[in-house]
């Protein structure tokens, strides 16, 4: 028994000294690390020092020590991803010019794809919009500067300007032989984000053009005033570049009753975040489609991409631009600061819409719907018609009757320059009858 207390406590004494050198070791291991780290970052920050030394001593042209870590840090930011960058004091500036002050703009929402300056789309009724300027289009040049490793922001700064004064932006777009020149005369942008018209007798279009501080108060009006004959809802987010993540979230709060709608994962905990729909928020459950393009981007991605994730909308057009990341802002200095991405979006199923965006459902290319009539049927119609005309070369001519059309109704020869809209109303008819 004696024996086998001493043989008790040694194998305990044994157990206590190993953990003991088991715990120094990786006590030993983790200092190590932390050491190897230190020395790793000095090691760079060493060579960083000794590369800027070297350009400041020998570089061809003197440059100053405030240039060349100014070119360090833009080279870093803007290499980092496409929407990170450092932002001088002008740059600064013009990110802090708040939009209700009346400045001159084009009207454009611009991002880089694929390593070029990219028109994401053009706002509705804005210069850019009449002058003709389209989803996709590349900017080659902005008069005559070269847009070849512009950052957006400088981009944007040389885009406004005086309210009156020309500009020519030099594009290339998909399916043209050469580069084409447009003027553009800038104005001061007004935008109106939402409004509503009617096709046929039951079927409500929205369109939402960006995402503002309204936009769900005016669709949630819009749905509420045509509630009792509406049997369905065409959702337009086509050329919406996007704007405030609550309205995204809001607007598919209106449609969905339950579930996560976007999440946002950051490299630290403290930048995620989950939104999730509320039943107390919700106003329809009509068969609803939606219609993108290439120029839906962001927040309209977050919204088409939910309420497909969920089901409830079928999503017609073309595949959306996939800006699917977070930017803050952090200042440096008073004077300048650092634009930096610190998080992605994923969608109610998991998937990232960053440089992937959103599949529709059904894919619709934008063109008008061919019609013919056919020219050898005659109808008693076209006889009275044709009699009509005579009669009028005799009793000489009546002025034709105008026949007004509300601005709030979409007609079928309206239908028909669109494509997609034409496409989606087809579906949402069929919605109608097989939901009831």
């Amino acid at each position: 028994m004696k024996n086998k207390k001493f043989i008790t406590l040694g194998f305990t004494s044994v157990l206590v000294a190993t953990l003991l050198l088991f715990s120094t070791n990786v006590f030993a291991q983790v200092e190590n690390t932390n050491v190897k780290e230190e020395a790793s970052r000095l090691e760079a920050l060493a060579k960083f020092t000794k590369v800027i030394s070297i350009v400041e001593q020998y570089n061809v042209d003197e440059v100053s020590i405030e240039e060349l870590m100014d070119k360090a840090l833009e080279g870093m930011m803007n290499n980092l991803d496409a929407h990170s960058n450092y932002l001088k004091q002008k740059d600064f500036k013009n990110l802090k010019v708040q939009t209700d002050g009346e400045f001159g703009g084009l009207g454009i929402t611009v991002g880089i794809k694929d390593g070029a300056l990219t028109v994401i789309s053009p706002i509705e009724g804005t210069p850019a919009d009449k002058a003709g300027l389209e989803a996709g289009d590349i900017i080659l040049k902005i008069n005559d500067e070269s847009t070849l490793n512009m950052t957006i922001d400088e981009a944007v700064s040389i885009m406004r300007g005086k309210v009156g004064d020309p500009i020519e932006i030099t594009i290339v777009r998909k399916g043209e032989a050469k580069p084409i020149k447009i003027n553009i005369i800038r104005g001061v942008i007004t935008i109106e984000s939402v409004y509503a018209k009617t096709i046929g007798n039951n079927i409500q279009y929205i369109r939402v053009t960006s995402f503002d501080k309204k936009v769900v108060e005016d669709v949630a009006k819009e749905i509420n005033d045509k509630k009792d004959f509406t049997k369905g809802i065409i959702l337009d987010l086509r050329n919406n570049p996007g704007g405030l993540l609550g309205q995204a979230v809001g607007l598919v709060d209106i449609f969905v009753d339950k579930g996560d709608i976007v999440s946002q994962k950051g490299r630290e905990t403290s930048d995620n975040e989950l939104y999730s729909a509320s039943s107390s928020n919700t106003l329809t459950k009509v068969p609803l489609v939606v219609l993108i393009n290439g120029g839906s981007a962001s927040a309209s991605e977050i919204v088409s991409g939910a309420l497909q994730d969920h089901k409830r909308a079928i999503v017609v057009g073309e595949n959306t631009f996939g800006k699917g990341s977070v930017q803050i802002v952090l200042p440096i200095t008073d004077e300048e600061a650092i634009k930096l991405t610190i998080a992605r979006y994923y969608l109610p199923s998991g998937r990232t819409i960053q440089a992937v965006g959103v599949k529709p459902d059904i894919e619709v290319l934008p063109g008008e719907v061919k019609t013919r009539e056919n020219e050898f049927a005659l109808k008693e119609a076209d006889l009275k018609k044709h009699l009509k005309e005579e009669l009028e070369k005799v009793d000489g001519k009546k002025p034709k009757e105008k026949i007004e059309v509300s601005k709030f109704i979409i007609t079928e020869e309206m239908m028909n320059k669109d494509m997609q809209l034409k496409e989606a109303s087809n579906i949402l008819k069929a919605l109608i009858i097989t939901q009831g």
